[in-house]
């Protein structure tokens, strides 16, 4: 049987592992596995030329352009990439901001206003903390080197107070020098470590992450992987293909780490963290496909309409792709 060569591009990710070595074989598939560090650079390349037959990508990117029609790519339920968010919120120590009610009325920076960690951080901080998002003045760029603008137009309906710093700083100095009160986003800004002056605004941040997903089952998302429409038109079994094999390179690597003769990864607690996995996450934290990940999607595309990103949230089964596999 001839098999379908598809190339994958997607972050060199422990739980993608098997399927990049070969270990974990699609069915009728012979994968090339492209292992891409750089986010940013690996949604650019799929979406300006179509490089790949499928690929990771940023989960507000493809729920906005999906939304808006003619995207010709199409997700399937599987999440390359997911962070708690509590601990990615930094804020100057002398500026009297100990809350998150606090937040409201300052400069606050981030690196791109559609960014999906943006989305869910904002998000979290309005739904559980009651801040009123539109009392910010939003100062974007880049976050620990200075960034041209944004080429995408994704900017929210409606008024916003949203200013680009410029192309020659970024938001990790405007924050250490007192240009802006705080930033939030995907990346923790340099300024964190060589400044006295730069504070979470969680210090327990992983206690308030453990509550959040202990009262809401959530553990945001931050990407999806998607195909080339036409593709899965002309193949549409690949769709159930893939995902059995993603779900294998998952299952490898949550067993491989499991192994208690030596630690695979330099994490001196890696067992005490399995342990709490087990407890938590009843042995698998990082979940695929539709319906066990249905109240997180649900949450973000809240937050999407919410942040007037989109004028009303589309049916998660209108952004991923049909399954008909036994563990869906």
């Amino acid at each position: 049987m001839r098999t379908l060569p598809v190339t994958i591009a997607c972050g060199p990710y422990d739980r993608m592992e098997a399927l990049q070595r070969g270990i974990v074989q699609p069915e009728g598939i012979d994968v090339t596995y492209v292992p891409v560090q750089s986010p940013p650079e690996l949604f650019a390349r799929m979406i300006k030329k179509h490089s790949f037959d499928a690929s990771e990508m940023s989960l507000s990117l493809y729920t906005q352009l999906r939304s808006r029609g003619g995207f010709p790519f199409v997700a399937l339920p599987v999440f390359p990439s997911r962070m708690f968010r509590h601990g990615y919120v930094f804020v100057r120590s002398d500026r009297g901001i100990a809350n998150p009610k606090d937040l409201e009325g300052r400069r606050v920076g981030v690196q791109e206003y559609h960014q999906t960690a943006g989305v869910w951080i904002r998000g979290i901080l309005a739904s559980e903390y009651g801040v009123d998002l539109a009392s910010i003045a939003w100062k974007e760029g880049g976050v620990n080197a200075p960034r041209d603008p944004d080429v995408l137009d994704l900017r929210p309906s409606g008024p916003l107070d949203i200013e680009f710093v410029g192309n020659d700083v970024c938001l990790s100095d405007l924050l250490r020098d007192g240009e802006i009160d705080a930033y939030l986003g995907a990346r923790m800004p340099d300024s964190y470590r060589s400044s006295h002056v730069v504070d979470r605004l969680f210090p327990d941040y992983r206690e308030a992450e453990r509550d959040y997903y202990a009262r809401t089952g959530i553990f945001p998302m931050m990407h999806t992987l998607v195909l080339r429409e036409p593709l899965v038109e002309r193949h549409p079994w690949i769709a159930e293909s893939l995902f059995k094999a993603f779900q294998a390179s998952k299952s490898w690597c949550l067993e491989q780490m499991r192994f208690s003769g030596s630690s695979r990864y330099t994490l001196p607690w890696l067992h005490a963290d399995l342990e709490e996995v087990d407890i938590l996450f009843h042995g698998d934290p990082w979940p695929y496909g539709l319906e066990a990940n249905r109240a997180a999607i649900e949450a973000f595309l809240d937050f999407l309409v919410d942040q007037r990103f989109l004028e009303s949230a589309p049916a998660p089964e209108d952004l991923f792709l049909p399954l008909h596999v036994s563990n869906e």
